[in-house]
């Protein structure tokens, strides 16, 4: 986790260091224009976002492994494979409904883009498919 925090700070010197020298570059290049009209200010506002969601994201990691109070199981050497297997849920094998759940999702893309009287009908199958993935194990296994 402490190697990731510093590559995120490291991205984050990167993106704004580059954005100073694109900038830069941008003025240099156009000696004979105003230098607020010699910016292209696309790429340089890219990359300072860049920078700005890379200190995010490196603020975020740097607080998660603080308030874990020490490192991952995968950054120790020392470490079994059971040490970061997290208990994940429980799962159904043998369920359709999340075929189903897909298939109302992709009706429902497809009435965006080919006609939205499909709307109604994607949407019908989306609650069938939802209720019927909630109250799967209401009936017992594979009940109908």
């Amino acid at each position: 986790m402490r190697s990731n925090t510093v590559i995120w700070w490291l991205l984050v010197g990167f993106f704004f260091f580059i954005d100073i020298v694109y900038t830069g570059w941008n003025i240099l290049a156009h000696p004979d224009l105003p230098w607020y009209e010699g910016v292209e200010w696309v790429g340089s506002v890219a990359l300072l976002f860049g920078g700005f969601m890379s200190t995010m994201i490196g603020f975020y990691i740097s607080r998660v492994h603080k308030a874990q109070g020490g490192e991952l199981p995968e950054d120790r050497l020392t470490a079994d494979i059971d040490d970061g297997d997290p208990e994940m849920g429980e799962f159904s094998p043998w369920s359709w409904w999340p075929l189903v759940l897909a298939f109302s999702v992709a009706l429902g893309a497809i009435a965006l883009a080919v006609g939205t009287w499909m709307l109604p009908i994607g949407l019908g199958v989306f609650v069938v498919a939802i209720v019927g993935w909630v109250f799967e194990y209401y009936r017992g296994y594979f009940a109908r």
